[in-house]
């Protein structure tokens, strides 16, 4: 349907595509974002409220880090980057993908 609308692209944010192992072959590239153990446990109990035990559980019941890093055509490690420097490797990602993607301009110094 999207291709049929004209969409460049279709993004799917699908945790359990490397559980399935129905999907993979429907795609053409697989993008990981990936960011170390300890961080994803620190980001999903920022957002959830969760307790690090019952987040490590629920990490602990998926596809493991190197299974879907394996499935990745390419990886982002979204770790210690700047809002800047995360769009500049989606843009690249999306050039190498033949995809177009805007131009951000780098963040001005703050003025004193």
């Amino acid at each position: 349907e999207a291709a049929l609308a004209g969409a460049p692209c279709v993004v799917f944010d699908s945790p359990l595509l490397v559980e399935s192992g129905r999907w993979r072959n429907r795609l053409d590239w697989v993008l990981v974002v990936d960011c170390t153990p300890e961080l994803q446990v620190e980001r999903v109990a920022l957002r959830s409220g969760l307790q690090p035990a019952e987040i490590t559980a629920i990490i602990a019941s998926q596809a493991p880090r190197e299974l879907r890093l394996a499935a990745a055509d390419a990886v982002v490690f979204n770790a210690g980057l700047s809002l800047f420097e995360l769009g500049e490797q989606v843009r690249g990602l999306a050039l190498r993908f033949g995809l177009s993607f805007p131009v951000a301009s780098a963040p001005s110094e703050p003025s004193m």
